[in-house]
């Protein structure tokens, strides 16, 4: 990829007050072979991936993706350079894969994300025999920030191409996730609001009780007070 030549040695500087947003999605999927496979013990093939959330081509701001895998493979760190920022390998454990993502304007760092590879069914579903030729999904939705990006950076980030031509779409449907997770909040909240309005109510009335306690203690306090200046 030609970059603008014209923005300096220091990118053109940063933009204060500036920030960009890019949304992205990274995960794996997983399929069972069905058995454990006799040369290597192997029981999955999954391929790890980062793409953007929107349809946009991100070579227009990323150099190149870095994964770095268990150290039981061979050259476990794996460089890809254009989209599909993707790899697929063959396994039969689940481990953490760094992402790295490096940019083309080498003043902005590069942003890195752990996801844990997953192959098996979740807990919920332990112990059921693992599915055979449907695939297992596990992805997840982040945010890479760009504050106060350099004017070079700014000019990538904001002239992106669209990466097809046709609908764009993800295993996840992040949108009903979104709401899901936000009803669930909302469910929780007014929970919480019940269980503090029965907790106050409870504790106003063992106040009540402990004074109207106060009230009757001192009173026969007060009536053998009395009763002893009598005799």
């Amino acid at each position: 990829m030609s970059l603008p030549t014209d923005f300096g040695p220091d990118s053109g500087g940063r933009i204060k007050g500036l920030v960009i947003v890019k949304p992205i999605v990274y995960g794996n999927i997983a399929k069972y072979f069905g058995k454990k496979r006799e040369e290597d013990g192997h029981t999955h093939q999954w391929t790890v991936y980062l793409k953007p959330y929107n349809n946009e081509d991100m070579t227009g701001y990323v150099k190149k993706v870095h994964f770095k895998l268990h150290e039981s493979y061979a050259n476990p760190n794996r460089i890809v350079l254009k989209p599909p920022y993707e790899l697929t390998e063959t396994g039969w454990g689940e481990f953490e894969i760094v992402i790295k993502i490096y940019f083309h304007d080498p003043n902005e760092r590069p942003v890195t994300l752990y996801h844990i590879l997953k192959l098996f069914q979740s807990p919920v579903n332990e112990g059921a025999p693992p599915t055979v030729g449907r695939a297992l999904v596990s992805e997840g939705y982040e945010e890479i920030v760009f504050q106060e990006p350099t004017q070079l950076m700014q000019h990538l980030l904001m002239n992106v191409k669209p990466l097809t031509s046709g609908k764009w779409k993800h295993e996840t449907d992040f949108e009903e996730k979104k709401e899901t997770t936000l009803e669930k909040i909302l469910t929780a909240k007014t929970k919480v609001r019940n269980e503090i309005t029965e907790l106050k109510d409870k504790l106003k009335l063992a106040k009540d009780t402990i004074s109207k306690f106060k009230e009757e203690i001192a009173k026969v306090q007060n009536s053998s007070g009395a009763l002893l200046q009598i005799a």
